[in-house]
Formats: structure tokens, sequence, C-alpha cells
């Protein structure tokens, strides 16, 4: 269905104050940047600012969504033959030979990383947001695999995959904060999947393989 004018407009409305937020929190800090000032930048109002993102946190978090439900995109797509942790280890070595800003690997990340170093907020959001990443790839995996709702077994295995997830992007952070380059953390950063790959038992491996057609 196409996108109506006011549809439109409130979505343009909406990138325009992130992005603006964005600028403001790097330059100055998540702390010390108000809602007000982000509304008086954005020329529009702290209701307006508000309706849009009720917390500050969802100012800077504001494409979690895609964050939260990667892992259980890819768990999805995942080819015949393919188990839900081998599609993961797939898809981020694609990203990570890439050199994708969608893992941080671009120059300015470690702005983007130091801003949420120096909130308290905002790191525990972040954590916050792991533990959706692990509820949303547990019920891909229940449902993927038919497991009944007592079973254990869905949750065991979104942790293994998930630390996958997480030990890259804290790696490629670290990297990115360290003054590296993406290329050379890209590199370091095949390196350690391999050896995570290396780490994870055959029951992992194995887990939620897709049926041949």
């Amino acid at each position: 269905m196409a996108e109506g004018l006011r549809e439109r407009k409130k979505r343009e409305t909406r990138q325009r104050i992130s992005d603006i937020a964005t600028g403001l929190f790097l330059e100055h800090g998540f702390v010390t940047v108000t809602m007000a000032e982000v509304a008086d930048a954005a020329d529009v109002s702290v209701n307006t600012v508000y309706n849009y993102f009720p917390a500050k946190e969802d100012l800077f978090f504001d494409r979690s969504r895609g964050i939260v439900d990667r892992l259980s995109r890819w768990v999805r797509g995942r080819r015949a033959g393919e188990s839900a942790a081998a599609a993961v280890l797939r898809e981020l070595r694609g990203e990570v030979e890439a050199v994708s800003p969608g893992v941080g690997l671009m120059e300015g990340y470690d702005r983007f990383m130091r801003v949420i170093h120096d909130a308290p907020a905002l790191r525990s959001r972040l954590w916050s947001l792991q533990q959706e990443v692990h509820d949303d790839l547990e019920a891909t995996l229940r449902g993927e695999t038919g497991a009944a709702p007592d079973d254990t077994v869905p949750g065991l295995m979104a942790g293994q995959i998930g630390w996958i997830h997480q030990t890259v992007m804290s790696a490629v952070g670290r990297g990115m904060m360290a003054g590296r380059k993406p290329g050379e953390v890209s590199r370091e950063v095949l390196v350690l999947l391999d050896g995570m790959e290396d780490l994870l038992s055959e029951k992992v491996l194995n887990y939620a393989v897709r049926a041949a057609e």
C-alpha cells in the first residue's frame, strides 16, 4: 500500500528529529542535551518530540527494532540444510567482510560508542536491548522447531547464538574506539568469528537445520 502524504510527513518529521538529536548527542554528550534543546534545534515543540520519542534513550536508539529482530530475520531466512547458528555466522561474516556500517565498521562509530560509554542510562538501555534480542530469538527458535512452551532448549540456543553476535559487536566497538581503521578491525573480527565457531558444540551448530525442499 502506498504511503499517504500524512504518514510520509510524520515519518520525515520523526527522522529529522532523530538525526538532529544524534548530532547533538555526538557533539555535546547524551547527559547534557535536553529534550527541550532537541525540540528547539528541530524547530518543533517539546510535546512533538515526546509524541515520537517517549524517552531520551528512544531518540538515541531510534533504530533499535532493526537490531532486536536481526538475528531472528537471519534465522528465518536460513538456507535449506543450514542451521540457525550457521545462518547467523554466515550473515555476520558477510557483514564483516563487506566492512558494513550495519555492524559498526564505519568512520565515526567510535564517537557513537563513547556516547554510550559515558551515559549510564544508555548502557542500561543497551543491556535491555540485548535481552530483547535474546527473547525475540528464543521465540523464533521455538516457532521454527515447534518446541513445547516448557522446553528450555530454544532459550539455551538463543543464548549461544546471541553470544556470537554480541561478541562480534563488542569486538568491533572496542576496535573502533581504539582508533583502528574499519578494514583492520574487519580482518581481526573475521579471525575471531572462526575461533568462536570452533568453540561451538555440534549440538549448537546442528540445531534447527532447515529441511531440504
